[in-house]
Order: C-alpha cells, then structure tokens, then sequence
C-alpha cells in the first residue's frame, strides 16, 4: 500500500529518533552546523557585571539635575578590560568606555556627546535618564538558566554564546556515516565520452552537494551497476559500517530494478512507493544498523525525495528539536493537477513591493528534466486532494537549497 507524503515522513521521523546518534565532544571551531546533545546551562550571569553600554561618564543617577546644569568632579577613569575602577562618590563620575565595568556607587552612564568639559569638572544638563546606558549584570542570561537546548543547530551566535558562557568545546550529536550508491549500466561519468543510451552522471554530484549542505560528507561514494551481486554486496558492507544508505535508481518495477528486493532480502523494508509526483517509487527500509532510502534515479525525483524525506531523517539521527521553517508563498498563476498524488512542482519565488511572496510554477516540470529545477528557488507542494488552484491561493512551498 502507498503511503501519502504525510505518513512517510512521519515514519521517517519516528525511524531516525529511534535511531538517535552518540554524542561526542568537539572544538568550538569545528562545531557550526552541529546539533547539542543536550541542554547547555549558564555557569555564570552573562554579561557577568553591569558595564556600560557607551563611550561618556559613569555617575550617579540621583545625582542627575532636574533643570539647569550640575558641574561633576572628574574622579578618573576605566576602560574596557580594566583590571579596576575607581569608586565615585556623590557629584563625581568617572570616564568610561564602552564594555567597561560600572565603578561602584555608579548607575548611569551620561554620553560624552551630551556633556561640557571643563577642566577637570564634566558639566552635565537637564534631561539625562537614571540608569541610561548601562547594560545590567544577568542582562542576557541569569546564572542557572538554559541558554541553548539540546537538539539546536549551532548557528554562528549560537557558537558565540557558547563561548561567551565560557565554554571552550561542544557536546554534540554524531554526524550520520553515509554512503551513496548511484546505480545504472547507463552512467558514466562527466569526463567520459557518452556512447550509445549513455548518459552523465549527475545524481552523485547534486545529492553530494545536498548531503554537504546538511553537514554531512559522505564516506562511501560508489557507482554501481546493475548486477545483483555486486549491488548485494555493497549494501551489505554499507549496512555494517554506515548510519544511513542513500541510493538513486533502480528502485522502480523494471526489469533492472533490484533494490527492493535486495533490501528486504538483507534487511528490512518499512515502505515502498509514496504517492507523490515526482518521487512516487521512493523506499525506506534498513540493512544492518543503517537506514536506507532508495531514491527515483530521475534527478529532479531524486532532489524533491531527497528534501522531503531524507533530510529530516537526517536531522532525526541527529535529535533535531526545532520543527523545519513553514514557507507559504501566495501562487502568481492558476495551477491545475490532473492526478491524485501529491505534487512538488518547481517554481521560482519573488517578494514584491507589498512584501508578500510570490510563487510561479515553471514551464519546465518533467522528472528527469534538471533545467526546470535548476531555475526554481522552491517546490509547491500541492496536497493529493487539491486539483486546482486560482492565482492568489496560498500554497506551502519547499525552498530549494541556495536560496538566499
């Protein structure tokens, strides 16, 4: 029976959590792109004391006139990084600079573009706000309190708070050991001169650079032809080394198509064919202690697979927590779906004057048609029971890698 694209990707999800990978512990500059292995908790308040939030004058916000003027005795001077501060006293203030601890008894900071010097006296006018400019101990995080959970991808600040709480090392999940298998007696490769029903290999270039994109670089890359036993015995040493096994081709109904059996011969298979377009001959099985997805060879049916299912089992591995960014996108022409699967259809997206998104589907939709999905910034996803849609519909669409 054909599962719908919902069911799939929830078995998907369900596997790889199942499956959840070991933590280990890196280098803070090794670890962008990785997912915490568990919640990271502030040893300490960060900042870890109250500091000033710009260049000028550190007083005392009583101290401050309600009208007119009010001359301060310069006390002296801290700046960033100071090993001290000098106290300041009632009707001194003290220079500071940015990032700088508040001297004691101070609790606002006055900018040196709203004062007069005078000598050694610093004259300050009516207006200033107690407690202006002053960045309070805690401000960002309280000590105890989690800054970063379990299951977050580490972006670039993510790896800045990390640093700042002090931590010089991330414990992170393991990255899935890959394989990747593109099968077919017709492929060969770029540098190769095509003969006759050859064709260019492009599947193992366009899902390498998608298993890169999620921070996954493959250990196993193989061109595999069309022979039982040498697709057997790949899988087999695949499935006693590697997290996931991805594949492309061979996994239809034809003649040539071993996959399907071969997978359920050395292992297990969870599910066969989903019903969507492009995609629909899509398998999910296992062999030893790998997943496997066996992926459409046609190469738009293997990215839309890829995307839909085997980048979330990939983030599934890894215990990813944050639920995948919801894109809509408001359709730019009427579409209509003369079938009763699911549809990814490409389309390139535009943001108007009025800020809304828009989304084109393009001319270019065949499976084994690369230029139509070349040109697309996304896919639309169209649901099984929907048939026709007018311009202006809001529709789901699935940004395509390299979308800025």
């Amino acid at each position: 029976m054909r599962l719908s694209v919902a069911e799939a990707r929830q078995r998907v999800l369900e596997l790889g959590r199942s499956r959840r990978l070991p933590d280990e512990s890196i280098g803070l500059e090794a670890a962008f792109g990785r997912v915490l292995a568990a919640d990271v908790v502030a040893p300490h308040d960060q900042p870890p004391f109250a500091n000033s939030a710009m260049d000028g004058f550190a007083l005392r916000g009583s101290d401050l006139p309600a009208e007119g003027e009010r001359r301060f005795r310069l006390a002296g001077q801290v700046f960033a990084g100071a090993a001290s501060a000098p106290d300041c006293g009632e009707g001194e203030c003290v220079r500071i600079t940015t990032g700088a601890p508040l001297p004691r008894g101070t609790d606002t900071v006055v900018v040196k573009e709203n004062v007069r010097l005078d000598g050694d006296t610093v004259v300050v006018g009516a207006g200033e706000a107690a407690g202006a400019n002053v960045r309070p101990s805690g401000e960002d995080y309280r000590s105890g309190e989690i800054a970063l959970h379990g299951g977050d991808r580490l972006t670039a600040a993510r790896l800045g708070v990390l640093a700042s709480l002090g931590g010089a090392a991330a414990n992170v999940v393991r990255v899935p050991r890959v394989a990747l298998f593109v099968t077919g007696d017709e492929l060969v490769p770029p540098s190769q001169p095509l003969g006759f029903g050859q064709i260019h290999d492009s599947n193992r270039y366009s899902l390498g650079a998608l298993l890169r994109q999620a921070g996954v670089e493959p250990g196993i890359v193989a061109h595999l032809r069309d022979d039982p036993d040498e697709l057997r015995a790949a899988l087999r040493d695949a499935g006693e080394c590697c997290d996931l096994i991805l594949s492309s081709g061979g996994v239809s109904a034809g003649e040539a198509d071993f996959l399907p059996g071969l997978v359920a011969e050395l292992g297990r298979v969870h599910f066969w064919k989903v019903r969507m377009k492009p995609g629909m001959p899509l398998l999910c099985g296992e062999i030893g202690r790998a997943l496997v997805f066996s992926l459409p060879g046609n190469p738009v049916s293997t990215i839309a697979t890829f995307l839909a299912f085997v980048r979330p089992a990939l983030d599934a591995l890894q215990g990813v927590t944050e639920p995948p960014r919801r894109w809509r996108a408001r359709l730019a022409a009427p579409l209509i779906k003369r079938h009763d699967r699911a549809e990814f259809l490409r389309a390139s997206l535009e943001s108007g004057d009025d800020g809304t998104l828009r989304a084109t589907p393009l001319r270019k939709q065949g499976s084994g048609m690369l230029r139509g999905v070349a040109e697309a910034d996304a896919l639309i996803f169209v649901p099984e029971d929907v048939h026709e849609l007018q311009a202006g519909h809001v529709v789901d669409v699935l940004p395509l890698p390299g979308l800025s």
